[in-house]
């Protein structure tokens, strides 16, 4: 399994830096944020490194949402939150800061105050188009 020596949270699969523990299976981990933005927001992490989605692998992936599934799931009975964001961030600029790919598990409150949300507007179809055909050509 690849695991990075500076990384936080390969610390934590190895056992060197403590965490709430919530879930632990073979291929991942979910613990509680020590900086929650709300009661209850939880990580989910595949315990092999990877900085970020694009590096990871499959099976790491399926690993680490099937986790998150489930401690959605069990935040979902004790909490009963109004809602649940899950939020996977790559690069500084969606605002990753620790570079081990993570889901967040948040609860959510009506009126809470944390701001996930953008306006809708209506794109430029011929641009979707184009813009669809160029990302098509990418797979």
């Amino acid at each position: 399994m690849a695991s990075d020596p500076n990384c936080i949270f390969c610390k934590i699969v190895a056992g060197t830096i403590p965490c709430f523990k919530l879930h632990e299976d073979s291929a991942s981990l979910a613990f509680l944020d020590i900086n929650p933005v709300s009661p209850g927001h939880a990580l989910v992490i595949p315990k092999a490194h990877a900085p970020t989605l694009f590096d990871s692998v499959d099976v790491d992936l399926a690993a680490a949402i099937a986790t998150a599934r489930r401690v959605a799931t069990a935040i979902d009975k004790v909490l009963q939150p109004a809602g649940l964001n899950l939020l996977q961030a790559n690069g500084p600029g969606a605002g990753q800061s620790v570079f081990h790919l993570h889901l967040h598990v948040i609860p959510r409150a009506v009126g809470d105050g944390i701001r996930m949300t953008w306006e809708p507007k209506p794109g430029d179809m011929a641009e979707l188009a184009k813009l669809a055909e160029r990302i098509r050509g990418a797979f």
